[in-house]
């Protein structure tokens, strides 16, 4: 399974980092919807042909690689593999299986109504737990979730959902809320912040203490299709840490 998954990255790797270019500037210039805030997901969507390529960077030398692609301007699927000690002399700790993506925009976004979105994914954030059977940042599993933009100097955008995890072998099986609001500064620049109540990792062996994950991030876009996302996550210590925050990095290429 290891070795699998190995040659699974790699071929991640090799198949979108090769012409990835896309929407143009980001910010307020963006042709592309964003599709997750940072680890909750949004009604975002990309558009039929187009491809996605991301990379998350964390800590215990961590990556996860992840390529998505829009069957249809609704239709919209992914697939994603990673692990932690990556640099170093330490054997990789590979992900146990690949996590896969599906999400299908069910309404369009109108002046008086959100977009709605429903979706599986079985990525989770910030490195896999053998022993617990999870990742750090339970996957979403199944959800829904609306999204509504907003013309304020920009773009604003405001995101909530409930999601159902397969992630429970902690005995924590509760469905869970999401919320979160990103703002474009300019052409080239947006903030976003996420509150997951994270209800499904709060008891029994969970690694939450209840306080729920605040995450926020900044997006620079230093050329067309290219994102940089610059993450400080849970910020209300929902899982014991030093420093301030947990500091991830995202880079995306979309085309």
């Amino acid at each position: 399974m290891r070795t699998a998954g190995c040659l699974l990255l790699v071929a991640l790797l090799s198949a979108s980092a090769a012409r990835l270019r896309a929407q143009g500037s980001g910010g307020a210039n963006s042709e592309t919807e964003p599709r997750a805030l940072i680890d909750v997901p949004t009604a975002g969507m990309l558009l039929g042909g187009m491809k996605a390529f991301q990379i998350d960077f964390f800590h215990s030398d961590g990556l996860n690689a992840g390529f998505s692609y829009g069957l249809t301007d609704r239709l919209m699927i992914g697939l994603s593999y990673g692990g932690t000690m990556m640099i170093g002399t330490r054997a990789p700790d590979w992900n146990e299986v690949p996590g896969f993506l599906v999400r299908v925009r069910v309404v369009e976004e109108s002046e008086g109504f959100p977009a709605l979105a429903i979706g599986f994914e079985s990525q989770g954030a910030d490195g896999y737990i053998d022993a617990m059977d999870r990742f750090t940042i339970k996957s979403p599993g199944f959800y829904l979730v609306l999204s509504k933009n907003y013309d304020a100097s920009g773009y604003l955008g405001f995101h909530g959902g409930v999601n159902y995890s397969l992630e429970k072998d902690d005995n924590d099986k509760d469905v869970n809320l999401f919320g979160g609001v990103d703002k474009s500064i300019g052409s080239f620049m947006s903030i976003v912040g996420e509150y997951n109540l994270s209800w499904n990792d709060n008891s029994g062996d969970a690694l939450g203490r209840g306080r729920g994950y605040l995450n926020a991030g900044v997006c620079v876009y230093p050329g067309a299709g290219i994102m940089l996302l610059f993450q400080f996550k849970d910020l209300l210590e929902n899982q014991p840490h030093e420093g301030f925050a947990n500091r991830t990095l995202r880079i995306e290429f979309t085309r």
